[in-house]
């Protein structure tokens, strides 16, 4: 019997986890992709050699993780482990011991934060036992502004606040308290170095689109870039896919759909409108990353907190080059910057030069090497919010994305989980 067949729209890491998982299953994959290289959002730029914005990962995206080391990668090389540390400019705040079991790694870093008071420590152990005697949960409609109401101020201004937007890309008055203490849950108390924090020593292409390239190729997947999807359709006889794109049209007896909210909802349009709504009441939050340059400068921290406010756009800076890229090369991450991009890229650019300049002492003309805004970046994740479901309806079709109905905000992980699992759901449709 030949294999079945499965066309995977989309060269994102949904789309990679859902062709290296088709693979695995035994079906045979042609992967479809507009760009001229795979990797989606999470990439590298083809100019430079920086990334399209900074990314990183933390233990407990172990889906992700595993899914690295199937298609060859290895974590030592790929990556820095360390605990998590929230370390500001005037020393840490909260760090957490190495190989700790996760209860006692967080007890202990919370009474060992010896630069917060001792009633921002009691708040904090306070608040992290009253959300796990309630299970992690919380009302659906409650923001996490609201989940913390009564918290001491410092606690919410150097703890939860820059978590939550860092986590959810989200503010914290607009941000679904359900998702983050699933998110906290799962990070801080339910995986052994699940608040490791995996800060990436190689480029963005090769974390996972060039290793799984690779992989694909060896196992017998077409890949095709610059292939964009014009429409689809299903022959009324055999019930098989037909994607019709600029390179021509491609047949298969599954389809996954792996490629951005909107795109999938047009292409959707006719055959499963009521989910195409859902897909259009997503709103997005954008991320600028600001890469700047300052020879001979080094952070206390690979990862250093900034304190953000309304002229202090950035939440964290990172020194890449204590993490094996050039020495003296620097990225700021602002999430949840909408409010920032109203008045330009290079409003927000200078804006973070102006807060490294007050809170870091950095010279005005410190030199920015490129401003990156990835404008739909993550969607809003607010309190209630209805998600797509990954099977929209029609036998043989699955969607995968990080929007994708499921218990993690926009992040790599929850894009890889929603990859597998389209794969495994069209991988058992195809075989009854």
């Amino acid at each position: 019997m030949p294999k079945r067949s499965v066309i995977v729209v989309g060269g994102g890491w949904a789309g990679l986890a859902a062709a290296v998982q088709c693979c695995e299953l035994g079906l045979a994959v042609t992967l479809l992709e507009t760009a001229p290289q795979l990797g989606g959002r999470a990439r590298s730029l083809a100019d430079g050699g920086l990334d399209n914005g900074q990314h990183i990962l933390i233990g407990a995206y172990q889906e992700t993780l595993r899914l690295m080391q199937r298609v060859g990668v290895s974590e030592a090389q790929a990556f820095l482990r360390q605990p998590l540390v929230l370390h500001y400019s005037d020393g840490p705040r909260l760090q957490l011991p190495a190989g700790w079991s996760p209860s006692l790694a967080l007890l202990a870093g919370l009474l060992w934060a010896q630069h917060w008071p001792w009633r921002t420590r009691i708040s904090l152990l306070r608040t992290a036992l009253s959300w796990r005697l309630r299970g992690f949960q919380c009302p659906s409609d409650w923001t996490v502004q609201q989940l913390c109401q009564g918290m001491d101020s410092l606690a919410w201004s150097e703890f939860v606040a820059p978590l939550c937007v860092a986590a959810l890309n989200t503010p914290a008055d607009r941000a679904s308290a359900q998702v983050f203490l699933r998110v906290l849950r799962d990070a801080l108390l339910t995986v052994r170095g699940g608040s490791d924090l995996l800060l990436p020593k190689v480029s963005l292409a090769d974390l996972l689109p060039n290793p799984a390239t690779r992989w694909l190729q060896v196992q017998g997947a077409q890949l095709h870039t610059r292939t964009r999807v014009l429409a689809l359709s299903r022959h009324a006889a055999d019930k098989a896919w037909v994607a019709e794109t600029s390179q021509g049209p491609f047949e298969a007896d599954g389809l996954i759909l792996a490629c951005s909210s909107s795109e999938a909802a047009a292409l959707l349009h006719t055959l499963c409108p009521q989910w195409g709504e859902e897909c259009a009441a997503l709103s997005f939050e954008p991320i600028v990353t600001v890469y700047l340059e300052r020879p001979g400068a080094q952070l206390p921290a690979p990862m250093l907190a900034l304190h953000e406010g309304p002229d202090a756009p950035a939440q964290f800076l990172f020194d890449l080059g204590q993490i094996g890229h050039k020495p003296g090369l620097f990225s700021a991450v602002v999430s949840g910057a909408s409010g920032w991009m109203e008045d330009g890229l290079n409003h927000c650019a200078q804006a973070v030069v102006l807060q490294l300049h007050r809170q870091l002492g950095w010279p005005l003309d410190v030199r920015v090497v490129q401003s990156i805004c990835e404008k739909r970046a993550t969607f809003a994740c607010t309190p209630q919010l209805q998600r797509p479901s990954g099977q929209p309806g029609p036998k043989g079709l699955a969607v995968a994305g990080d929007y994708i109905q499921g218990p993690y905000p926009a992040t790599l992980e929850g894009a890889v989980r929603s990859g597998l699992s389209a794969a495994r759901h069209l991988h058992a449709e195809l075989s009854t």
